[in-house]
């Protein structure tokens, strides 16, 4: 089968997702789009190639397939077992960089560090040391290779332990903590992902309301989330009491995304 054929027939099965049989068919290939449509006639083994489709189709995110994922213009090992980093976690990071960069910061904790990407951007961009902490064994080992690869494992403390154990005071905390509420009809491939970093309880915020309940324990000048796109109001008011200067930044769509609270 020609290259050509092999995309007509992977596009046609998948449908709406039509663009990741592109996607899969250069990364299965290690070539550009550029050379796929040069070589558009050229003859190729397409048994491996459908397989790759197969378990797309099936729910088995492209991340996960190909153990990988591109964030901040950065690659990371990711695999089954940890949440898939986003774009949208991008707008939270980008606000963070221009936070610390008007404060001066000493003590910083992240929340839920997953593959550890918000940790590892922040300090291989700003040369930070941070402590971050999560609940799932899986995430640590990804998160340390991560920062191995991207050579800042000497300035971020990984720890497994629930952020409600841990003493002391921090100067800012920041996560990307689960907030779907429970009953939420997820599509099969966010599925695939770990439940425990995508629901956050019935209502959806209660680990968002437990994380600001501990930054006002722990006595944080500034707390930066991600949240759902609805949360808006309620955070606002559980916000309200505990910091004077509220920020809330919205997605490329229009939608509230992410906040950062200020004593």
């Amino acid at each position: 089968m020609t290259i050509k054929q092999a995309l007509i027939l992977a596009k046609d099965t998948l449908l709406e997702h039509k663009n990741e049989a592109l996607f899969i068919l250069c990364e299965h290939l290690q070539k550009d789009r550029a050379w796929l449509f040069l070589n558009e006639n050229l003859e190729f083994d397409e048994k491996p190639y459908f397989k790759l489709i197969k378990r797309f189709q099936n729910g088995e995110p492209f991340e996960y397939i190909f153990k990988k994922a591109n964030f901040w213009g950065l690659e990371f090992y990711i695999e089954k077992g940890v949440l898939i980093p986003r774009y949208d976690s991008e707008i939270l990071l980008t606000h963070l960089i221009s936070t610390y960069q008007k404060h001066s910061y000493k003590n910083i904790l992240e929340i839920g560090f997953g593959s550890g990407i918000l940790s590892i951007v922040l300090a291989k961009t700003l040369h930070l040391k941070i402590q971050a902490c999560d609940i799932n064994p899986l995430a640590l080992q990804i998160a340390k290779k991560n920062a191995k690869i991207h050579k800042v494992d000497h300035l971020i403390d990984f720890t497994l332990c629930d952020f409600k154990d841990l003493k002391g005071n921090f100067d800012l905390i920041f996560s990307n903590p689960p907030y779907i509420k429970n009953d939420y009809k997820l599509d099969i491939w966010v599925q695939n992902e770990p439940k425990e970093a995508l629901f956050g309880g019935v209502k959806g915020y209660e680990i968002l309301e437990q994380i600001i309940h501990f930054s006002s324990r722990t006595k944080a000048k500034t707390l930066a989330c991600e949240f759902g796109y609805d949360q808006k109001e309620i955070l606002s008011q559980l916000l309200q009491d505990k910091f004077s200067h509220i920020s809330f930044f919205q997605d490329e769509q229009g939608f509230d995304r992410a906040f950062i609270a200020s004593k």
